[in-house]
């Protein structure tokens, strides 16, 4: 008989799911290691496809790219940002909304180790600082819609208000970030966050 479980949105999971995410696990887990033992651009995919002990062809079916190898699935880190704004009580302000989105966002990272390695490597790789811009603004006008809403734009226009707020909570994530792991990870991310942003709207 097929065993079934039930995932946290109601949807069945099969064993076999469970199979592929477990082994998604174990290929990422894998890649981080080298990332960090090598460093990014020195760790080929087929060194990790060796030690995950995968084809690189299945390992292709599990991840796009190279770089969705360091962090897991970016789509998803941008949909449950979007997710959890749209989500947000109609009372609370645009700062509180974009922090909200950003924490969910954040716990999507398996541990803290692994969170604290993957900004490491973010931040000291210059290709990777490249991709992690290009999906930032991505992001950014992702969520332009849900800020300028909640600010009562409605002129027609894109309001400039609802892009500067944005792009001030995401450059607050990126100093918090930095700045965590120049720390060495002491302390909490979104502590970190409330600082930055304690700062700019002062």
């Amino acid at each position: 008989m097929k065993q079934v479980a039930k995932k946290a949105t109601g949807e069945p999971t099969t064993l076999w799911d469970r199979t592929r995410q477990l082994a998604s696990q174990e290929i990422l887990e894998t890649a981080l290691r080298l990332f960090t033992e090598q460093g990014y651009d020195e760790t080929t995919i087929a060194q990790i496809a060796q030690e995950a002990g995968v084809s690189q062809r299945t390992l292709f079916r599990y991840f796009g790219t190279k770089e969705d190898l360091l962090g897991g699935d970016q789509g998803r880190f941008g949909q449950v940002l979007a997710d959890t704004i749209s989500e947000q009580p109609a009372e609370a302000d645009v700062w509180e909304t974009l922090r909200a989105g950003i924490a969910a966002a954040l716990a999507l990272h398996d541990s803290r180790e692994q969170a604290l390695e993957r900004f490491r490597l973010l931040h000291n790789t210059a290709s990777l600082r490249a991709g992690w811009l290009e999906k930032r603004l991505r992001f950014q006008e992702d969520l332009l819609p849900f800020i300028e809403a909640r600010m009562g734009s409605g002129s027609g226009r894109t309001d400039p208000r609802a892009r500067a707020v944005i792009a001030t909570a995401f450059a607050c994530l990126d100093a918090a970030s930095m700045t965590w792991v120049g720390n060495g990870g002491k302390g909490d991310i979104m502590d970190l966050y409330d600082e930055c942003l304690i700062a700019v709207r002062s």
